[in-house]
């Protein structure tokens, strides 16, 4: 499945800041079932935009805007090929899969998506949670199948917590969403990425987009980015499950970064100089193409006005307070 992908962040200052500084994670990733045919990164006020990429592969832009400025707006265009994906195990990996996957870890450097991260760590609200969820533990895991544990996992926190838009803030920890059984899909990943873990399977969280099928039910809103987790299984490698959801991620998920958790791998990070409360607005777009994509000259410029959607009030504070400035993900 061929997607066109239009990504839209507008930053605009009470009073103009004298110079700011920015990092934009929006380049979807090439790699398995997934290649970016094109990708486009337009700044305005007009700024220097160089690139690098981190040692998990995610493409980095960064720029800097030296002159003083009320609004900065970053409109991200990208062609993304999708192709659909063999059918996993349904339920059931053999009975060699702990050993196997004990062994894979043992052979890679999986360490980082092993161990606790800024917001994806072990509380006593998590073990609580964990134990309502029946959570095994680590060794008796491993008397049950990794795929199926994952599913049931899956499903046990889309079934736990209530979605609900604007409950949390970028900088939220985990156990707000606990405490509250309340969130959005970065919650979600993060509660699922500490269960999984503590259960001795490397997992890490995924960054992207989310393509809203007519007939797909989903809770996570249209119009923002999405966030996931992959778990990695032996044979499979590293597998998309969404907890929002309650489904795997396939062909409708767009990936552009992978880390330990939301603070690897937000789609805007910057700072900037000056006295003055900010405004977010985002706006994202992702829709479907049949056939490969058409040159980028033949590409009509799209209306955005019915798409935007302003993010103020607590979230902007925050990132004030904290001078960064981030997109939460729903």
């Amino acid at each position: 499945m061929f997607y066109s992908i239009r990504h839209l962040t507008k930053f605009r200052y009470s009073s103009a800041v004298s110079e700011s500084l920015m990092e934009v994670r929006m380049n979807p990733r090439s790699e398995g079932l997934q290649r970016c045919l094109s990708f486009s990164l337009n700044v305005t006020p007009r700024a220097r935009v160089q690139q690098y990429r981190d040692y998990l592969g995610n493409v980095i832009h960064h720029f800097g805007v030296p002159s003083p400025h009320q609004h900065l707006t970053i409109v991200a265009e990208a062609m993304v090929d999708v192709t659909p994906q063999a059918d996993l195990p349904a339920r059931r990996l053999d009975a060699g899969a702990w050993s196997r996957l004990d062994a894979g870890t043992a052979e890679r450097d999986f360490w980082e998506m092993l161990t606790p991260s800024q917001f994806a760590h072990w509380t006593d609200a998590m073990a609580a949670f964990a134990a309502e969820l029946k959570l095994p533990s680590r060794e008796e895991a491993r008397r049950t199948d990794p795929m199926e544990l994952l599913l049931e996992l899956n499903a046990a926190v889309y079934g736990a917590i209530e979605y609900v838009p604007k409950s949390t803030r970028v900088d939220s920890p985990a156990d707000d969403a606990l405490r509250n059984r309340q969130g959005v899909c970065q919650d979600y990943a993060h509660i699922a990425i500490a269960l999984v873990r503590q259960l001795g399977i490397p997992c890490r969280y995924v960054s992207g987009y989310l393509f809203h099928r007519e007939a797909m039910k989903t809770r996570s809103a249209e119009g923002a980015t999405h966030a996931w987790v992959e778990a990695y299984l032996p044979e499979i490698g590293w597998t998309g499950f969404d907890p929002t959801n309650n489904t795997l991620a396939g062909e409708t998920h767009v990936r552009t970064a992978v880390g330990r958790d939301y603070a690897d791998v937000p789609p805007t990070r910057g700072v900037f100089k000056g006295d003055a409360a900010s405004e977010l607005t985002v706006a994202v777009r992702v829709a479907p193409s049949d056939k490969a994509p058409p040159p980028e000259a033949e590409m009509a410029p799209e209306d955005w006005s019915e798409v935007i959607i302003a993010e103020t009030g607590e979230e902007a504070d925050a990132a004030v307070a904290a001078q960064q400035q981030q997109q939460q993900q729903q």
